[in-house]
């Protein structure tokens, strides 16, 4: 997207480029794992069977809704498209919304692709798609996905365009608007059974698994594929041995144990997506033991990042330095790599008056892979620096529940790191509702304030390195490193996305070999 002072704009002309496509045979295809990878141009037809994590208890079909399982959304993303979707540079691309532009930062106009239409054939429109963001707006965590931007700022302008207004100047509105701006018909009732408007149909549903047929009417292109299967299963060693017996063909964002497992074997492809999962400690730095700045830091520096990484992660990841957003075209490359340094981190925990003498509870959950296991070698590491942290694991619902935002010292996870100022503005400025660490810095705000409110020249460089040099410095987050998205795939499978975080689910353009 380029950016000039005066005006933002994207356009999409290219979005179906490479999915319009003959057709090669007939009948359905499966993968097979003989066959080796899948190379040349993409071939038309078959079904790709797909393995995703969830739990009956928890399936969600509200596309507005809260997904906690893997599988609900990719179904969803599958059969509804967002306004704009992950992208490698940048880092946001067109999808239901084929250009947006704004003189102020403030308002927003995001003009609608050309033939978008719903699985019945009605075209979408503007006031469609207002509503859809209204409603989107009014849940639970409608706030934190349009941040500044209340149901009072959202209109539809004419036919086929949305404006959308923010309370402040805000240039991260397209990266806002891509994750779950799904649209529905305007007064939708029964949203588990509205037509969507993406590359795949919902053909049926039952028990949290899903078949869904392509959409030859998608104003991307015809995917190659006929049908996408997904299958839930409730672990990743479930799925995992699914796979390998063949009985699905793609195991979505399986973790690094599975890769290691299937790492040489014959047909099986393993899928590395860098800097997909970000599992950061947090310490709160408003009160409690760990608000002395310089505790923080002593954790920081007593940390064996390339031992985290390579234990934990199984070596698929990257050793981090404490900012979030790693995989941002703009993210800091200046910051020194900490390293770690025991004879320093003692000092400043002696400088502090630390009490090496008590034990610090440490919160975690199994929600993601590798996340208990970071807890359990954190600790381990920090008897080192002669602190004794003790790991409580919780039940994801006790934890989001009771420790989350409120405990001296937890784990989280993120799933979406291809931006520094998303994680800013919903995580660390003073304004948010979901301040992790309880971290309030003003020249940390101050520099907030100036990259969002400025477009993408010097004036906004400048606020992003020094947004990153006081998160480096003192804010609440110890973050060791980033997880590689690891997915599974039978050897037949082709295009299959590389993007992390949400980008895993964008599988229009995959393909099966003959």
């Amino acid at each position: 997207m380029e950016l000039t002072r005066r005006r933002i704009l994207a356009t999409g002309g290219g979005l179906g480029v490479g999915l319009l496509l003959t057709a090669c045979g007939s009948g359905p295809r499966r993968a097979a794992a003989g066959d080796g990878p899948a190379t040349g141009p993409p071939r038309r037809g078959g079904t790709l069977r797909v393995g995703a994590v969830g739990k009956a208890s928890a399936v969600n079909r509200d596309p507005h809704g809260v997904q906690v399982n893997d599988s609900d959304y990719l179904i969803l993303a599958l059969a509804h498209d967002p306004l704009t979707v992950p992208g490698h540079r940048p880092n946001v691309v067109p999808r239901l919304a084929a250009r947006w532009e704004s003189d102020d930062l403030r308002r927003w106009r995001f003009t609608l692709a050309e033939g978008a239409t719903f699985h019945d054939g009605t075209p979408v429109t503007g006031a469609d798609v207002a509503w859809s963001l209204r409603r989107l707006r009014a849940t639970p965590a409608g706030a934190t996905r349009l941040p500044g931007i209340d149901a009072g700022g959202i209109k539809a302008d004419g036919r086929n365009a949305v404006i959308l207004t923010s309370d402040y100047p805000n240039s991260e509105v397209p990266l806002l608007a891509r994750l779950t701006t799904f649209t529905l018909k305007e007064d939708t009732t029964d949203v588990t059974r509205a037509p969507g408007t993406g590359p795949f149909r919902l053909e049926s549903f039952r028990d949290g698994n899903a078949r869904l047929v392509r959409n030859d009417a998608w104003y991307g292109g015809e995917p190659p594929l006929d049908a996408i299967e997904v299958r839930m299963f409730e672990s990743p060693q479930a799925m995992t041995s699914a796979l390998l017996t063949g009985q699905i063909d793609l195991a979505s964002n399986v973790g690094p144990v599975a890769a290691r497992t299937a790492e040489g074997r014959d047909g099986v492809q393993v899928i590395r997506r860098p800097h997909d999962l970000a599992m950061p400690i947090v310490m709160r730095t408003a009160d409690g033991p760990f608000a002395d700045e310089r505790v923080r830091l002593a954790l920081r520096l007593a940390v064996d990042r390339e031992a985290m990484v390579r234990q934990v992660l199984s070596g698929y990841g990257t050793v981090a330095n404490d900012v979030l957003g790693t995989a941002d075209p703009a993210y800091a490359t200046g910051l020194a790599q900490r390293a770690r340094d025991l004879a320093r981190a003692g000092r400043l925990l002696d400088e502090a008056g630390f009490d090496r003498r008590g034990t610090y509870e440490l919160f975690t959950t199994e929600d993601v892979p590798g996340l208990a296991e970071s807890a359990t070698l954190f600790a381990t590491q920090m008897r080192d620096a002669g602190v004794n942290v003790k790991v409580v694991k919780q039940e994801s619902a006790v934890f989001w529940d009771k420790t989350w935002l409120k405990a001296p010292l937890y784990t989280t996870y993120w799933g979406t790191n291809d931006s520094v100022i998303f994680f800013a503005g919903k995580t660390m400025q003073s304004g948010t509702a979901h301040n992790e660490a309880a971290w309030k810095d003003e020249e940390f705000d101050r520099a907030y304030r100036k990259a969002v409110g400025a477009t993408r020249g010097t004036g906004r460089a400048t606020a992003l390195r020094e947004l990153q040099r006081v998160e480096y410095e003192s804010s609440g987050y110890l973050l060791w490193g980033m997880a590689d998205g690891i997915d599974l795939a039978a050897a037949g499978v082709g295009g299959l996305p590389r993007l992390p975080g949400y980008g895993r689910v964008q599988l229009e353009r995959s393909w099966l070999s003959a």
